[in-house]
């Protein structure tokens, strides 16, 4: 590869972008403070929130081609291992997040062993069926206020670090958000992570070669919820409060739609569209009650423009960008 090639690779519009938003993210509270806005920290909280759940569940979704439709189970037990903890006067978060990791882990296990042993249509209805008997299962939990939820008593103590205080949960959900990616990229170009690639292309091939495929999903499920639930702990301290409703299909929905709007199997897709998802929201709550009917559409429309959403058009832009020099070089070769 030419240096020229290289530094069109290393420069792409994707790349640029990424770094761009991180760097705007990482200036939100110091913007928040000059316009006097605390507000603006507190929709970007949530914005990066539902970053890190996209990128857990792009984990499954987009390398490994598994569409859970019942993810927000994971994102409601991380809740609520805060709030029932908290209820019961436990506010020391390396206990929360111990108690999240071992909850969303073993649930995920379990789930997981029983929904990969299917696949399309199947597995999309045995995650559901799973997250709604979880969000019925909580519903029923009158102790821990039932349908009409729990208000968590306090922020999770992380040695003193109190995430209680809007600016500290942001920069914690910051902070976590960029491990994730890290994680991410590290994984998904790991020995296991091509195995999972490849077993999303042709998952009969990969047993033919001796790799057990089966095994390398469960893994990647049981991060990927894992990863979801820490999101939910963070959320938990962000709303404080703990709803049977985060665990709900109509959230799963969202995740999955933030996923591929951002664009599956791509590092930064899920907190692009994260950030699209939920600023359009915002922006359209604003002008109509009615904020769907127009919403749907736009989705529809990045979608049908590109396979891989936002990142997609930014794919698509670096090719007709990088189209232009090769053009006008074959026109000076031909002259």
């Amino acid at each position: 590869m030419s240096l020229t090639c290289l530094m069109r690779a290393r420069w792409s519009s994707s790349a640029v972008l990424s770094t761009a938003l991180l760097i705007l993210l990482a200036l939100v509270p110091l913007y928040a403070r000059g316009v006097a806005e605390p507000f603006v920290v507190t929709l970007a909280t949530r914005i990066l929130i539902f970053a890190i759940a996209a990128t857990s569940l792009n984990l499954i979704l987009g390398y490994g081609g598994l569409v859970s439709f019942g993810h927000a189970l994971f994102l409601g037990l991380g809740v609520y291992a805060a709030g029932i903890l908290g209820f019961h006067g436990i506010d020391n978060g390396w206990l929360q997040l111990l108690a999240t990791l071992a909850v969303c882990g073993i649930v995920g296990l379990v789930t997981g062993s029983i929904a990969l042993r299917t696949s399309g249509i199947s597995f999309i209805m045995i995650t559901l069926a799973f997250a709604q008997m979880f969000y019925f299962l909580f519903v029923s939990l009158s102790q821990y206020g039932g349908d009409d939820g729990l208000r968590l008593a306090g922020g999770s103590n992380f040695s003193g670090i109190d995430l209680g205080a809007s600016l500290t949960l942001y920069f914690a959900s910051f902070i976590v958000l960029c491990l994730s990616l890290y994680a991410c990229h590290r994984l998904v170009h790991s020995r296991f992570g091509v195995a999972v690639r490849a077993s999303k292309i042709n998952d009969q091939r990969m047993k033919a070669l001796g790799f057990p495929s089966f095994r390398y999903r469960l893994a990647l499920y049981v991060i990927s919820a894992a990863l979801c639930g820490v999101a939910g702990l963070l959320y938990a301290n962000l709303t404080q409060f703990a709803s049977p409703s985060y665990m709900s299909w109509t959230t799963s929905g969202e995740l999955i739609v933030m996923v591929m709007l951002g664009g599956m199997g791509t590092l930064f897709g899920p907190l692009f569209g994260a950030l699209a998802m939920i600023l359009a929201e915002e922006w359209l709550k604003s002008l109509t009650e009615h904020w769907m009917v127009i919403f749907g559409p736009l989705i529809v429309l990045v979608a049908a423009t590109s396979r891989l959403g936002l990142m997609g058009l930014l794919a698509i832009l670096d090719r007709r960008r990088g189209a232009k020099p090769a053009a006008m070089a074959a026109g000076q070769e031909a002259s």
